[in-house]
């Protein structure tokens, strides 16, 4: 009920930045996804910068959003793509960073107990699955996740467990399957889920675990399975406004635009759930 509270009152703030950029000059394009904030006449004037620190598994869907957004609105959107821990880091730190959207609730909770973020504009966005997927050369080996037990395989990768949110949920799935303490030194780590991609694809790894969305990026590795539900945590990527932003009414017009039927359409094509 709380939190509930808090969105009904970010959601009023939300309609004042709109109304106070309807008065200032800025337009609105055809249409229900039409962006608060856009300037249809203009689009070479845009000088404002919204910068969006993103987890390295959105890189795709935000991306293709990125295109489209600004075809409409007099704004630039500069992403920092990057696992969630590092950009909770960078983000404490003073990086430019006016909206965050993370992997892992516990990187959002971090930074909402310092007061970095607008707590009232704290969403949980999107879902995700655990995908075990396998190196072309392995997919025969690998049927399932018991099969990571076998001693021929040489590397098993997920990210970084303290840093990468994919890689905690690994650990963690790994570890109430009974598989964790049975692979030996045979993990390999990597910097986020897009490195672990890499590696199964180029073969320095047999295997590794993965976002489901990350999987439609593979180029060569193969899907064995999605991890039980049960086996982990759920996966949710919250989002919210940094509150010492210099871009607070462009950054709100991006956030509300997420929440879009046309940017739900969109993050789904790229294998997420909409919350």
């Amino acid at each position: 009920m709380k939190r509930q509270s808090k969105r009904i009152i970010f959601a009023v703030l939300i309609l004042t930045l709109a109304i106070g950029c309807a008065f200032s000059g800025c337009g609105r394009g055809k249409g229900s996804e039409s962006i608060d904030g856009a300037n249809q006449g203009d689009q070479e004037a845009a000088s404002v910068e919204v910068n969006i620190s993103a987890a390295a598994s959105l890189t795709d869907a935000l991306t293709e959003i990125q295109t489209e957004y600004q075809k409409q609105a007099a704004v630039v959107l500069v992403f920092n793509f990057a696992a969630s821990g590092a950009l909770q880091k960078q983000i404490r730190e003073g990086a430019p960073c006016d909206l965050f959207l993370s992997a892992s609730e516990e990187h959002m909770d971090g930074l909402e107990a310092e007061g970095l973020i607008v707590s009232e504009s704290r969403a949980d966005l999107l879902g995700n699955a655990l995908t075990l997927i396998a190196s072309s050369e392995q997919s025969e080996n690998i049927k399932n996740y018991n099969d990571l037990t076998k001693t021929e395989l040489s590397g098993i990768s997920i990210g970084t467990p303290e840093s990468v949110p994919a890689g905690k949920y690994a650990k963690q799935a790994l570890q109430n399957l009974g598989i964790w303490d049975k692979l030996d030194d045979r993990v390999i780590y990597a910097k986020d889920v897009r490195q672990v991609l890499e590696y199964v694809d180029t073969g320095n790894a047999d295997c590794g675990l993965v976002y489901k969305s990350d999987t439609l990026a593979m180029k060569t590795g193969t899907v064995v399975m999605d991890l039980p539900e049960s086996s982990h945590a759920p996966i949710v990527y919250p989002i919210a406004l940094i509150k010492d932003s210099q871009q607070q009414e462009a950054a709100a017009a991006f956030y509300k635009f997420l929440q879009t039927d046309y940017a739900a359409g969109v993050f789904e094509k790229y294998g997420f759930t909409v919350l």
